[in-house]
């Protein structure tokens, strides 16, 4: 994609783990964010540090890259624990959340020392069936994994 979409309804949605996985073997500097989407994001381009109301440098979002420790396992595992260890995100930040994949570049790191990123270009939504993908597949993993908040619901 040369040029960003000109609304979030021009921006492909990707089903399946596998579309993601593809799409992270064949493109650097893939990020995941769960907001509202590209166009509410994009007219401000930047986070806001929700403990202490700091407007941070990027917008906050969790990489997508395969880090070389985890050593040619599937990258179909990866991108559902990056998507899973966040599915708490809707629940917390309200209606409309969803993720959605962007490339970007880093600019900092916020107080969780999450990427902030910068020169964001829209890739494309994840669909909602993907995170029930994501939550079945790591459930079928060994260890207790779970969202990173976890929640007695």
């Amino acid at each position: 994609m040369t040029a960003a979409p000109s609304s979030s309804d021009d921006l492909p949605v990707l089903y399946t783990l596998r579309d993601l996985a593809r799409l992270v073997e064949q493109r650097e500097g893939l990020y995941v964010r769960w907001s509202s989407g590209p166009e509410a994001d994009l007219g401000k381009v930047m986070s806001r540090d929700d403990l202490t109301g700091v407007d941070m440098p990027g917008l906050s979002a969790n990489p997508l890259y395969v880090e070389p420790w985890w050593e040619g396992r599937p990258v179909e595992l990866w991108v559902a624990r990056r998507l899973h260890d966040y599915s708490h995100l809707p629940r917390e930040k309200g209606p409309g959340v969803r993720p959605w994949v962007l490339v970007g570049q880093e600019d900092g790191r916020g107080p969780d020392n999450e990427p902030l990123v910068g020169h964001v270009e829209p890739m494309a939504w994840i669909d909602e069936g993907m995170i029930s993908e994501a939550r079945e597949k790591v459930e079928r993993e060994a260890g207790a994994w779970g969202p990173l908040r976890r929640t007695n619901d």
